[in-house]
Formats: C-alpha cells, sequence, structure tokens
C-alpha cells in the first residue's frame, strides 16, 4: 500500500515539473514571436503615425514619439500636390502607372504560365524537360543582367520611356517563375484525369477549361498574389527604363526623397510610403490566408 502511494507521489511530481516545463517552454517561444513581430511591426507604426502628425511637431520631438497633434493633410499633399522630381503633381500619376503596369503585367504572365504549365506537364513531347529546364534559368538570372538587352528591345519597339515597355518587361520576367508554379502543381493531377477526358472526346482546349482550371483556384491565387506584390514593388527596371511622368511608384518614392530643400517633409513622406504600401497590404490583407492555403496544397514543391 505504501508503495502505490509513494509512485502515485511520484507521478504526481513528474505530471507537474513536466506541466511547468512544457509552460515554459510556451512562454519562450510566444515571447520570442511577440519580440520579432514588434521588431517588424514598429517602423510601420512610426510611419503611420508620423503620417497623421503635423511636421512641427516631428521637427520638434523627433521621428519616434507619441503623437499629440492629428491631421490628414500630408495624404492629400503627398496624393495630388507636392512636388516631385520638378512636378507638383503628387504620387498619383505614379500610383496610376503602378497600377496600369501592375495588372495587365499580373493577368497576362499568369495565363501564360498556366498555359505553359499545363503544355509541359499533361502534353509533355520531346525536349519538354529541356525546355523546362531552359525557362527555369529565369528564375536565378538577375535582372541586373538583363539591362542591356531590354534597352535593345525597348528601343527597337518604340517602347521606351513607356508603361507599355514595363508590361512587357515584367510579363517576360515573370514567365519563369509562374510556369514554374504552375507546371509543378498540374503534375500533382492525376493523368488518369487526362486520358479519360481524351477518351470521351475531350481536346486540348476543352480539357483545359473544363478539367485544369477548375482545379487550379489555390495555384492561381497563389501565382497571382506573387506576381502582384512583384510587379509593384519593383524598382530597378521603372528607374532605368521610364522617367517623368512615366515612372512608377517605387521610383517616384526614391524621388521623394531626393528632391526638395535641407527641409524634409517627414509627415508627407510618411503618407507617400503608406499610399504605395497601400495595395500590396489590401492584397496581403485579403488574399494572405488563400496565398498559405494554395502552398500548403502544393503551389511550391
Amino acid at each position: 500500500m505504501a508503495d502505490v502511494s509513494l509512485d502515485q507521489s511520484l507521478d504526481r511530481r513528474a505530471a507537474a515539473v513536466a506541466s511547468r516545463r512544457h509552460f515554459l517552454t510556451r512562454f519562450a517561444i510566444y515571447g520570442l514571436l511577440v519580440v520579432f513581430a514588434a521588431i517588424y511591426l514598429v517602423p510601420l507604426l512610426v510611419v503611420v503615425l508620423n503620417s497623421f502628425r503635423d511636421q512641427q511637431e516631428i521637427a520638434r520631438n523627433g521621428l519616434i514619439s507619441l503623437p499629440r497633434s492629428f491631421r490628414l493633410d500630408a495624404w492629400g499633399q503627398a496624393w495630388s500636390t507636392y512636388c516631385i522630381g520638378g512636378t507638383c503633381e503628387g504620387m498619383q500619376r505614379n500610383f496610376y502607372n503602378s497600377l496600369k503596369m501592375t495588372i495587365p503585367a499580373t493577368i497576362i504572365s499568369t495565363a501564360v504560365g498556366a498555359m505553359n504549365g499545363y503544355i509541359l506537364s499533361k502534353w509533355r513531347f520531346r525536349g519538354s524537360e529541356a525546355l523546362f529546364s531552359c525557362m527555369l534559368l529565369g528564375v536565378f538570372i538577375p535582372g541586373q543582367i538583363s539591362l542591356m538587352p531590354w534597352a535593345f528591345i525597348l528601343g527597337n519597339l518604340g517602347l521606351s520611356n513607356s508603361v507599355y515597355g514595363l508590361v512587357l518587361i515584367h510579363v517576360i520576367q515573370g514567365i519563369s517563375f509562374t510556369t514554374l508554379f504552375c507546371r509543378n502543381y498540374y503534375v500533382s493531377i492525376p493523368d488518369d484525369l487526362i486520358k479519360a477526358a481524351r477518351i470521351d472526346g475531350a481536346g486540348f482546349w476543352r480539357i483545359f477549361r473544363k478539367i485544369i482550371l477548375p482545379l487550379s483556384s489555390p495555384i492561381l491565387i497563389v501565382t497571382v498574389i506573387w506576381q502582384f506584390t512583384g510587379i509593384w514593388n519593383e524598382y530597378l527596371f521603372g528607374v532605368v527604363f521610364t522617367s517623368g511622368q512615366q515612372q512608377p511608384i517605387t521610383a517616384a518614392l526614391v524621388a521623394l526623397t531626393a528632391s526638395g530643400t535641407n527641409v524634409r517633409a517627414y509627415d508627407v513622406m510618411s503618407a507617400a510610403v503608406l499610399i504605395g504600401a497601400l495595395p500590396p497590404l489590401l492584397i496581403y490583407l485579403f488574399g494572405g490566408k488563400y496565398f498559405v492555403r494554395g502552398l500548403t496544397q502544393g503551389a511550391i514543391k
């Protein structure tokens, strides 16, 4: 009887030790996560608060300080009246340039990638694997290497210093990524579905519309989010191949920091940065869960 009581006491003590160890481990993990989250969020919080503070207050109390004023003037100036690169039209023209560049480039590159992935996974032919390997090179080639060829191509096509030239660049540059994503996803679709459809008389386009596309929502969402955020945030091609009123918003943001006199309008700059970051943030807020779900369903293997 005494031995049984002793064993029960030892079991309770071991359970208490394990519970305490589990609590400390969880506490350390969540503490580290909170620290890393704060490191990422504090800069965003500083920019948001400064966009609503008065410039005189920022100059007096510094960039990192609790707000003592609230005003929306900086947002209006950043959007429509602030002088950037010699013109006083704010960020609105550059914002619309980025929209005109990003939306068609995202749609076209995703559509071409889906078609390439469909062909390379379900309609293989001699040399298809070698062709896929060659297309993968585009994933690893830095954009700086392609500057000279693109300058030659855009010059001959008459697309220099235009948003249409940037659309062409981002479509071609993005095809490697979209093909990789879609091809790897379509490989997981059973070939028996395609064979059964062909026996029933379905052809290339009908199989694509009736079988492949209805199963493609996860990968298409991942590809669209990937392309949209990447093209919107791209800076190198926008600076090199456009100037003045044709520049996207990323180039205008850099010009904003370099323009003006010695007096920095940090309130307007903060508002301009948030205007430029707004579309990717909205994409993340509304499509982030679909992005993670698409990745877990085999988008990137």
